[in-house]
């Protein structure tokens, strides 16, 4: 019987900042989705891109419907320094749970790759927020990684050019280029 996912390397998914800045050696990439979980700027943040007093958003997936990223195939060679380089980065407050989930990869494949998951349960789960919301948090936060700003835009920018669409990034993105034009 064949097995139901290709297994030869380690793969990786990413729905926000891994996409334009995964910070690991991979082997290749392609667009990929991953069904059960959505892209949400549902995340305070208050170490990457805000702080405790100031606390920004960043992106969780979350139960439901499905996501389109970008998927990093990694060698075996180079696996645990990428998992623990991900897990230092994503797990600094434990607001992800870790896990291997399906994926289809662009060229028609299914793989299992590792992804982060938002802890609906964690205390940084910020839910639904109005884009309202979402714009102050965003444009008022910077963080150890820098400015909450430059991570939103340059997510929906680097997701518009792999022909990935998401109306509500783009709409806030759009916002948020907007607040910057008039300050």
């Amino acid at each position: 019987m064949d097995a139901p996912y290709d297994t030869s390397t380690h793969w990786v998914f990413g729905y926000g900042s891994l996409i334009w800045n995964p910070g690991f050696r991979f082997a290749g990439s392609q667009i990929a989705r991953l069904r059960g979980a959505h892209r949400s700027l549902c995340i305070y943040s208050t170490h990457h891109r805000g702080t405790p007093e100031r606390p920004g958003l960043v992106f969780g997936l979350v139960h439901g419907g499905s996501c389109q990223g970008m998927a990093f195939e990694v060698t075996h060679e180079d696996w645990l320094e990428v998992r623990d380089y991900l897990r230092a980065r994503e797990q600094v407050t434990s607001v992800y749970r870790e896990a291997i989930r399906p994926v289809q990869l662009a060229d028609g494949r299914s793989v299992a790759a590792l992804t982060y998951l938002v802890d609906e349960s964690h205390m940084q789960y910020a839910g639904r927020l109005a884009v309202e919301e979402q714009l102050r948090l965003v444009r008022d936060s910077h963080g150890s990684s820098g400015p909450n700003t430059e991570y939103v835009v340059n997510t929906a920018e680097h997701l518009e050019r792999l022909g990935i669409r998401d109306r509500g990034l783009l709409e806030l993105a759009q916002l948020l280029k907007a607040a910057a034009a008039m300050a």
